[in-house]
């Protein structure tokens, strides 16, 4: 049988908030969903459709395949470990891994909306992404040891996404 309160422990415990308050969560919630939303909606209404060949060719994009799946999963990983952060108690650790969690949400929605096509603007776009949530599962880990291990398999997914991508 299903209990309420143990998948409400369970919850709380997911996202550290032990000893918060319920309005200080909300506002983490709030904040970190937003904020990666808002990102990758700006990205996204960036994106302009390209045509191929001629201009009476449907306007077309490059097929997502299976990194649509993998992506979305990852970056809700790292946004659950900022949450996690947020609601850890408030040090200067924690404003530096937040500020870096927010940079590597802006990096990777400039690089998103900017398409590069060149291998060396790909290659700048996945290093700059990369090491902005290895600097972020860095100091996550200072404050939580549960949301640097969450943000840390972002370089194993982008290995992996790389492999998706050049499969299809």
């Amino acid at each position: 049988m299903l209990d309420l309160d143990d998948v409400r422990d369970e919850a709380v415990d997911l996202i550290n908030a032990r000893d918060r308050e319920g309005s200080h969560v909300l506002m983490g919630v709030g904040l970190t969903v937003g904020f990666a939303f808002a990102a990758a909606t700006i990205a996204n209404l960036s994106i302009r459709p390209r045509r191929k060949g001629g201009e009476d060719q449907p306007v077309t994009e490059r097929p997502r395949g299976s990194l649509g799946l993998i992506l979305p999963a990852m970056f809700s990983a790292t946004t659950l470990s900022a949450l996690r952060v947020w609601n850890a108690p408030a040090r200067p650790e924690r404003t530096r891994a937040l500020g870096l969690w927010g940079a590597a949400q802006v990096v990777n929605a400039v690089w998103i909306a900017l398409r590069p096509a060149s291998r060396w603007l790909q290659i700048a776009a996945a290093m700059s992404s990369a090491g902005m949530a290895a600097a972020f599962a860095h100091e996550a880990r200072k404050m939580d040891g549960r949301a640097g291990k969450m943000a840390s398999p972002i370089g194993s997914g982008v290995r992996l996404a790389n492999r998706v991508d050049d499969a299809n």
